[in-house]
């Protein structure tokens, strides 16, 4: 057989595992063969073992290779002829033992892992078992090999450690969490403990009133049980307490060598106890017991993962046993509760009366008294039936950010009347309340003598199934909280209160639709009114022309040739004012209703807009007003309905030239904003006030009512240009300060 230097580990053994297995010198027994297998063997660095197979089925070690001896601690010379027995632990050789039978009962090469002790130093071994069979097939010898593993194994068994510790603790505050009793909670954490650390016993000790430590939970293996026996160690408990701290009461590794005194190292002795671990246990700040780990049949080095992890199951057992104290004092609670309900009758009668309240709260209601009356007679009846100091009801502001208290009863003088509160200020109050849950508090407030006077505040909710409404305020000068079954009959109330809070705010809010409808069936009137005088002034001037037009026509009549012009004039200007006028209507009933989607094409207004207000140019100089036009040109194109937007600029300009104080200027300006082209014409020298701004786009408002004649019009023109630039998808807005007033149009981009 020929061996490559290069060749790997791994192929070298299955290299000399086929010699072996297949050589034809090794069927032979030949010396020399075996000579040259064991030179392969002294040149191989992996541990390599030779194990007979005795005839009576037992086996025996033939030789190991210098790098087994070196790990091992043992030369072949003194291993040659020795049994697993010989040079391993009983465990060890057991389990040794078997392997081997497992390869000659199978009858092929096997491959396991295993930790071994080799002069009290723990290994973990990768081990691989060829059989050899002789010239009659029988399997007479094994040959091993084995790598150390160690450190790998060392290092998943602390994760594996690790993350049973973690399963443990998480499980341990699961049953915390559930409220298990604390005998079943120790009952499981001994069990689990026992399991996840791999020691032969886990003890729970309580300090007893006599200083004496009873085991009040155990698991274990040995067949030596301490569940239930007291010891009388207050030795250690004292010692313990004068270190006054949090860590290891006692780690021993063993007994007989870490300085224990003759009394303890005889209990744990009897105890059969090798190594031992005990943490303390406090809870509230309280020395509890002791929770301990032992191992019973050889010396171990405890590793700080393991006393960490009964660290951390010390300080939950004592979280648990706090937990449990608290039970049992909610249960000592509910009993005395169950008690007094049954020795106090009166809560029937206090329930009959409160019945009576919530009868008369309905009917109240149901006659649709005032709401003030209804919430007065709650927190009266409620201070009289609770024997309260006060009692007062506060409702929230509509944005919900404030209250104001409108109903108050108080035995002493009112002091919370109409008060307001900022609810940001009290914010772990009126978090629950807007939660819809009470809120209970004791308060210590001044007496009327020099001393100070506990007061009992209750609050609950007004609320329906719209909303929170406000919140019912109870005052009670003594230690006593509001039990359930109070707070059960004032939320009663509380609900009847939101009945008739509610029906308040639905007549009001009833009312003002009511007023607002009343107030548009006098704008209608108003409207109509307005619409007649207004079309009826143009059939008046047109009927008087007529008739005069006759009376100089007839043949009676003086014919006077320079009147029958003027007469037409006023004809022609007046069907034409209300051709307008009906025009304007038409257009605005239309754009009131549901008006099809405006008709867009893309303009320029460097090239658009100019003609439009040249076309004003005469008018302007003719009432001595400058009139100035400025474009920017980064404006982008405009997509719009061009006839829309022609009338637009020429109601608003009209209306400017109108109003605007000979001498003064009129600007018109058409710049590019944030998202939107802005049309914007000012007029100096007038101002509109404040009042009137929010009219200016009604149907026929006029700014200058005493002149109709001077400042003509329909009195439709700005109703129609609001229609129109919210028909093209655009604002418009007004500003008038300074002697300025500007009218702003914006179309989006």
């Amino acid at each position: 057989m020929n061996i490559n230097p290069g060749e790997s580990t791994i192929e070298l053994k299955q290299q000399v595992h086929s010699q072996i297995l297949f050589g034809p010198e090794i069927n032979t027994h030949s010396s020399s063969s075996e000579q040259f297998l064991l030179s392969i063997y002294n040149s191989v660095q992996t541990s390599i073992f030779i194990v007979d197979v005795l005839e009576n089925g037992d086996f025996s070690y033939v030789a190991l290779n210098p790098t087994h001896e070196r790990w091992l601690g043992i030369s072949s010379e003194n291993l040659r002829g020795k049994k697993p027995e010989d040079i391993l632990s009983p465990d060890d050789a057991a389990k040794v033992r078997q392997h081997y039978t497992d390869c000659v009962q199978f009858g092929k090469t096997i491959s396991y892992e295993q930790c071994l002790q080799f002069q009290g130093v723990p290994t973990w071994w990768s081990t691989t078992l060829t059989p050899l069979r002789n010239a009659n097939a029988r399997i007479y010898r094994l040959i091993g090999t084995s790598s150390k593993i160690t450190p790998v194994k060392q290092v998943a068994q602390a994760k594996d450690t690790q993350t049973a510790q973690e399963q443990l603790l998480e499980a341990i505050a699961q049953w915390i969490r559930e409220s298990l009793d604390l005998d079943t909670l120790l009952h499981h954490l001994v069990k689990e403990v026992r399991h996840c650390i791999g020691c032969d016993r886990i003890l729970v000790y309580h300090l007893q009133p006599d200083d004496t430590c009873l085991v009040i939970a155990e698991s274990t293996v040995t067949g030596n049980s301490c569940l239930g026996q007291q010891f009388p160690d207050s030795g250690l408990i004292t010692q313990y307490q004068e270190r006054n701290g949090r860590g290891c009461l006692q780690i021993v590794g063993d007994i007989y060598t870490s300085g224990l005194n003759s009394s303890q190292i005889e209990i744990l002795d009897s105890l059969q106890v090798r190594a031992n671990l005990a943490i303390p246990i406090w809870s509230q700040q309280q020395f509890w017991g002791l929770i301990v780990a032992q191992h019973c049949h050889q010396p171990y080095q405890w590793p700080e993962i393991e006393i960490d992890l009964l660290k951390q199951l010390a300080t939950q057992i004592g979280i648990a046993v706090y937990q449990a104290a608290l039970q049992e004092q909610v249960q000592n609670l509910k009993a005395q509760l169950e008690i007094q309900k049954q020795q106090h009758q009166a809560q029937l009668q206090q329930a009959q009366n409160f019945q009576a309240l919530v009868q008369r709260l309905t009917e109240q209601i149901r006659d649709q008294q005032p709401e003030t009356q209804v919430l007065q007679t709650a927190t009266q009846q409620l201070a009289q039936l609770l024997q309260l100091s006060a009692c007062y009801i506060e409702i929230y502001s509509s944005c919900g950010t404030q209250t104001t208290v409108k109903s108050e009863y108080a035995t002493t003088t009112p002091k919370y009347q109409s008060v307001t509160r900022n609810v940001a200020d009290w914010p772990e109050v009126y978090h629950s309340l807007l939660a819809k849950q009470h809120w209970q508090s004791l308060e210590i407030v001044p007496g009327w003598q020099p001393k100070l006077v506990v007061m009992t505040q209750l609050a609950c909710p007004i609320f329906d199934n719209q909303g929170i409404l406000g919140n019912l305020w109870l005052s009670r000068p003594t230690q006593e909280k509001f039990d359930e079954f109070e707070i059960s009959l004032v939320q009663q109330v509380a609900n009847e209160c939101a009945i008739a809070i509610r029906q308040a705010q639905l007549t009001s809010a009833t009312q003002a639709q009511l007023q607002k409808l009343q107030q548009q069936e006098r704008r209608k009137n108003e409207f109509l009114r307005t619409l007649a005088q207004e079309l009826r002034t143009p059939i008046t001037s047109i009927s008087l022309a007529a008739q005069t037009l006759e009376s100089v026509l007839t043949p009676e009549g003086t014919l006077d040739i320079e009147i029958v012009p003027q007469l037409l004039q006023i004809l022609h200007n007046e069907c034409g004012r209300e051709s307008k006028l009906i025009n304007d209507l038409m257009t605005l009933t239309y754009l009131e209703t549901e008006p099809t989607p405006p008709t867009l094409i893309s303009i320029d207004l460097q090239t658009w807009l100019p003609p439009i207000v040249e076309s004003f140019r005469d008018l302007t100089h003719c009432q001595r007003q400058k009139l100035h036009l400025d474009i920017d040109k980064s404006l982008p194109s405009l997509q719009t309905d061009i006839t829309d937007l022609e009338r637009i600029i020429t109601e608003i300009l009209s209306h400017a030239c109108k109003y605007t104080p000979a001498g003064e200027a009129i600007a018109i300006s058409a710049t590019l904003t944030f998202d939107a082209v802005q049309l914007s014409i000012n007029s100096s020298g007038l101002e509109i006030p404040a009042q009137d701004l929010p009219r200016i786009f009604e149907p026929f408002y006029r700014l200058m009512k005493n002149d109709p004649w001077t400042y003509s019009g329909t009195g439709l023109e700005m109703a129609l240009v609001e229609k129109m630039v919210r028909h093209l998808g655009g604002s418009i807005y007004i500003k008038s300060e300074n002697q300025q007033t500007t009218f702003i149009v914006k179309f989006p981009i």
